[in-house]
């Protein structure tokens, strides 16, 4: 995969010039702020954070501390996510349209505070299932390669 272009150019070139032997300069677009050579993909594969957000509102729609509760529960502890990680993840996942920020609601347990509360959407119930399937594949292939036995699934 090529995350930077560079082109050998002359002085007249516009861009980023890195100095080289006679009038010729290379061209590095790396440091462009309008790059389209390479667009962002900071979901592939599946950050396991955002995957354990997708699980977590596959059942219900869920405010942040829901979900960071949700998540601490069905990893039986193994993964407490903070605030930071939690929240910069929702945002990754609502700006790519695999959840949804629904109507605040009040919450009255809270003594009637209102909360975000999010929802998963048909494009994040079919990542969720493919890094599912994903992920089975290789839960396959290291018992296949016997590195892992006993009662997993």
């Amino acid at each position: 995969m090529i995350y930077a272009r560079r082109d050998i150019a002359s002085k007249t070139t516009k861009g980023p010039l890195l100095p080289i032997a006679g009038n010729q300069r290379i061209v590095d677009y790396r440091y462009i702020d309008d790059r389209v050579f390479m667009p962002k993909r900071k979901l592939i594969p599946l950050p396991s954070a955002a995957f354990q957000i997708l699980l977590a509102l596959a059942g219900e729609d869920l405010h942040g501390y829901a979900i960071m509760r949700q998540v601490a529960e069905q990893t039986h502890g193994r993964m407490r996510l903070g605030p930071g990680t939690l929240y910069s993840s929702i945002q990754t996942l609502v700006d790519a349209k695999l959840i949804e920020e629904t109507e605040p609601r009040e919450d009255v347990k809270l003594g009637h505070e209102r909360r975000r509360y999010y929802r998963l959407t048909s494009a994040g119930r079919k990542l969720a299932r493919l890094e599912a399937e994903r992920l089975a594949d290789l839960l396959r292939l290291a018992r296949a390669k016997k590195i892992l036995r006993g009662e997993y699934v």
